[in-house]
């Protein structure tokens, strides 16, 4: 009998304080854009706030659902059925910022893409559950497994979506770990994906150009390289404390995208260290809980949904704050609970309401 009877409390405040600290962030990083754009500096966390509020009430509708109930083919395969027609749908739209990637209405949208993440996660739970004794048998469990990963990961590539389509193989990867496949099979996807990844990459020209900018964004500070530059004198100039809420100069049309993928950037140089430490802590103690959550489950199925939870949300959080402190190429990932996007945030909170759930059931 679970022993639990209420959710994992570091877990929900955590959340909580991510996404308080995200509207913060939001409206610093945004309020001179919008005025500029909107005449109102209110626009953009308007926009985050009701994603959030919507966000919050899923993720509290989602603690009280039994997680047990997802487990049902209908539920699974109508999901899964359902994102590939999204993500199929997509490209008969409107080309927005030269890429296949929203669903718009009016002054929200939605990224099917964001859908797919749980939805893997979801799938993979549920086949492999009962399959765990036999992660080696690749006809009748390894293959089936992947066939999902990998449709979703080319209709992402084709939108094109490099970076969301990596952060996907990265949870199925985690999942496929926790569930037993043993490391020579990851080996083997890694030598795999070399040659699809160097066409990728070096046959088109701003991936390319991204990868030179890492290397050396110096060789041309005013072309490829002034991205990671201008996020580089972001942090730099941050210091200890920071230069104060609202104060930071890079966000004022120097720093590209300063309330969305670099949106730790305005973080380090007006928090400082000290709010950039707290940022990656809280992100630290959301993967301790996580981890916690399924060591503690006895049922495979909700263990395995706890592992690709935590590692989405996580995964997400190491890649973007790597490129912002240009420890990695850049790529087009959010920051979860703190970049600005209204259906990232809806999902991941989602996703944490069934977490939680998971939390509150542990044995």
């Amino acid at each position: 009998m679970a022993k639990r009877v209420s959710v994992d409390r570091w877990l929900f405040t955590i959340t909580l304080l991510l996404v308080f600290l995200g509207l913060v962030m939001v409206f610093s990083a945004s309020a001179v854009m919008a005025k500029e754009r909107f005449n109102s500096p209110y626009t953009f966390v308007i926009r985050q706030l009701a994603w959030a509020i919507a966000g919050i009430a899923v993720m509290i509708a989602g603690m009280k659902i039994d997680y047990r109930r997802y487990k049902h083919p209908a539920v699974v395969f109508l999901l899964l059925g359902f994102t590939t027609l999204m993500l199929i749908a997509v490209f008969f739209l409107d080309r927005s910022h030269n890429t296949h990637r929203w669903f718009h209405w009016g002054a929200f949208s939605l990224q099917p893409s964001e859908v797919a993440k749980p939805v893997l996660i979801l799938f993979l739970a549920y086949f492999l559950e009962s399959r765990t004794r036999s992660m080696a048998d690749w006809r009748n469990t390894l293959l089936p497994a992947i066939a999902p990963t990998a449709v979703f990961l080319v209709l992402i590539v084709f939108q094109p979506d490099l970076g969301t389509a990596i952060a996907c193989a990265g949870i199925t990867a985690c999942v496929l770990f926790v569930a037993g496949l043993q490391v020579r099979y990851f080996g083997f996807a890694v030598l795999a994906s070399i040659l699809p990844l160097y066409w990728l990459i070096f046959h088109v020209t701003y991936r390319r150009d991204r990868i030179l900018a890492f290397v050396n964004p110096y060789a041309d500070p005013q072309g490829r390289g002034f991205h990671i530059i201008q996020s580089l004198i972001a942090v730099a100039t941050g210091g200890l404390t920071g230069s104060g809420l609202m104060e930071g100069k890079q966000k004022l049309f120097y720093l590209p995208e300063p309330h969305t993928d670099f949106i730790f950037a305005v973080t380090a140089e007006e928090l400082g260290l000290v709010g950039s430490a707290i940022v990656i802590l809280l992100f630290a103690i959301f993967l301790w809980r996580g981890m916690r959550a399924a060591l503690r489950t006895h049922d495979t199925f909700g263990r395995l949904l706890a592992v690709g939870i935590t590692s989405m949300v996580v995964l997400q959080a190491f890649i973007n704050i790597s490129v912002v402190l240009g420890m990695m190429p850049t790529k087009g990932i959010p920051l979860p609970f703190i970049s600005y996007g209204g259906s990232s945030l809806f999902v991941t909170l989602a996703c944490v309401g069934v977490l939680l759930n998971i939390t509150k059931q542990a044995e």
